[in-house]
């Protein structure tokens, strides 16, 4: 149950808050007074989505706090709240389009406030009564009513997942009409890479060997001359090198510093020596080989044609793999093929069973629905009406299983029932709405968790109705307040004045700024009110008239 709403730089409103308590509570004010933007407020702590538009002029935040009486709820106990205290729910919304959302001061997401809103506040209005014009919106009030909302979505998902496999073995079917191809070009690919025999570092390998083929002219005359100098050639520096040792020796005579150059030039020898005959070596393995060279480049290009074809030469050995599997596949796809048109087959036997369940349970949901909403509609006013649940079989089974569900309505005597789009007038879709939701509720406690939230809203839903009529519907709204909460927006004084706690709506306008107030009606405040409402103003007759409605006896359910 809401015990009480504040609303700080929402739309018109600078600051407002108001206290609430059980039974029927009915706002009433003038047209544009801001009664639907307390609907509105609410429907955003429930989830609804906002825009920067919602804040105030000149405001850079609007804030809404809703307080409501703990009750258990999944939502909760994932968040460790403790039904001993209220629930707090406040939503921010920020200028700079960052909105947060809180719940007991933790900050939550909107989708965990509309996990939570549909089972603490349904807001009923015109648009939903609009709704009942679309033959589509039909099968969710059945299920509703029927209790056969979660078998409904049991075979939504069977069937999404039916649809999901189908759609596999269609791409599979696809692949198997090129089939053929495909496996004549994979076949293709992995011979010539077969045959190519690319090793790990091959490229690399020729690339080098290539260099050196390239310019043997230039690295045999190079080693050659370098040989010459270092050790073939008379005056060369291994004969200079024993000359310098020689002198070395005879310093080493005299100073014993020198025995370290001796060593040096000792330890360097050998060294030179081994180099001597590198370069020798060398220079013999320098051929000019324009037949080697050939090989080579044919080599090379293929490597390079097979990269354009397959990417990296470092690659083509896991593209191959790749190719082998698809190959196997192809060549196993009959089986596989087979194997899922079996799986199709078997999955749309399980869809059918659920369906059919689910079919029994809407016939028997539809005939019970008939029978209380036609007691429903006596009860507000229709008392030669006509009602029935239309389930037509489909030919196939489908996401809402086998059923198309249309409600037929006939207002007169006589007349066979028709489609609610082409016989409802804007009245008479308002209390059939009002019947629907009745009847939903009726045998839900708030206490219980049974798709029944705790807080009714109801905007406007006496539109296009009066005297009498008007009188029934808020009878009936007084009786759904014996187990919920129910707020009610509403221009009627017949529903005005069944209301528990009646509760004006009033803008003020000053210089530029506006001001919205809400204001408890008791005593001749409210009998002024209903006065208002009656004819315009306050005038003794509706003054009366007015009295006349509060002393009234309320009419009988």
């Amino acid at each position: 149950m809401l015990t009480e709403l504040s609303i700080r730089n929402f739309t018109i409103l600078e600051t407002l808050t108001v206290q609430f308590s059980g039974g029927l509570t009915v706002l009433t004010g003038e047209t544009g007074a801001g009664k639907s933007i307390i609907v509105d407020a609410i429907a955003l702590l429930m989830g609804d989505k906002a825009s920067q538009e919602l804040i105030r002029s000149g405001s850079s935040e609007a804030q809404i706090t809703g307080c409501f009486a703990a009750q258990p709820h999944p939502v909760l106990a994932e968040l460790g709240i403790s039904l001993d205290e209220d629930i707090i729910i406040r939503r921010t919304l920020s200028a700079q389009g960052k909105g947060r959302s809180y719940l007991n001061d933790t900050t939550v997401s909107l989708a965990t406030l509309n996990r939570l809103g549909p089972d603490f506040v349904s807001i009923h209005g015109q648009h939903e009564q609009q709704d009942l014009l679309r033959r589509e919106s039909h099968l969710p009030f059945l299920d509703q009513f029927g209790g056969t909302s979660a078998d409904a979505l049991q075979v939504q998902e069977k069937y999404a997942e039916l649809l999901a496999r189908r759609a596999e073995l269609n791409r599979m079917k696809e692949k198997m009409r090129e089939r053929s191809q495909r496996i004549e070009f994979l076949r293709y690919q992995i011979n010539e890479i077969d045959a190519a025999a690319i090793q790990a570092g091959e490229k690399e390998s020729i690339e080098e060997e290539r260099k050196r083929l390239m310019n043997a002219t230039r690295l045999k005359d190079a080693s050659a001359l370098a040989y010459e100098l270092l050790y073939g050639a008379e005056g060369s520096c291994l004969d200079h090198l024993a000359t310098v040792q020689t002198k070395a020796q005879e310093m080493a005579q005299f100073d014993q510093h020198a025995a370290e150059l001796v060593q040096l030039l000792d330890s360097a020898q050998p060294v030179l020596k081994d180099a001597a005959n590198l370069l020798r070596s060398l220079r013999e393995s320098y051929d000019i080989d324009p037949a080697r060279l050939g090989e080579l480049d044919d080599r090379l290009e293929l490597i390079k044609k097979l990269e354009k074809k397959y990417g990296p030469s470092s690659e083509i050995g896991a593209f191959r793999e790749q190719a082998a599997q698809e190959l196997e596949q192809l060549e196993h796809m009959e089986e596989q093929l087979g194997s899922g048109e079996e799986t199709i087959r078997t999955m749309t036997a399980e869809l059918e069973a659920l369906a059919d369940v689910l079919s029994k349970k809407r016939a028997a949901g539809a005939e019970r629905m008939e029978k209380q909403l036609l007691a429903e509609l006596k009860q507000l006013g229709f008392q030669k009406a006509e009602f029935s649940v239309a389930i037509n079989r489909l030919a196939e089974v489908g996401q809402n299983g086998w059923d198309d569900v249309e409600f037929l309505f006939s207002a007169n005597p006589g007349e066979p029932p028709k489609a609610l789009a082409k016989v409802a007038s804007g009245g008479e879709l308002s209390r059939i709405m009002l019947a629907l939701k009745s009847i939903s509720f009726a045998t839900a406690k708030p206490s219980k968790k049974n798709d029944a939230p705790a807080t009714l809203i109801f905007d406007e839903v006496d539109a296009g109705i009066g005297g009498v009529t008007a009188q029934h519907v808020g009878a009936r709204l007084k009786k759904l307040a014996e187990n919920y909460q129910v707020f009610c927006i509403t221009h009627l004084p017949q529903i005005a004045a069944l209301a528990d706690v009646h509760l004006k709506v009033e803008k003020d306008i000053a210089d530029a700024s506006v001001a919205v107030k809400v204001i408890p009606l008791e005593g001749k405040a409210r009998q002024e009110e209903l006065a208002r409402m009656l004819s315009g103003r306050v005038t003794e007759g509706s003054l009366q008239h007015a009295q006349e409605l509060l002393c009234a006896q309320s009419v009988k359910l």
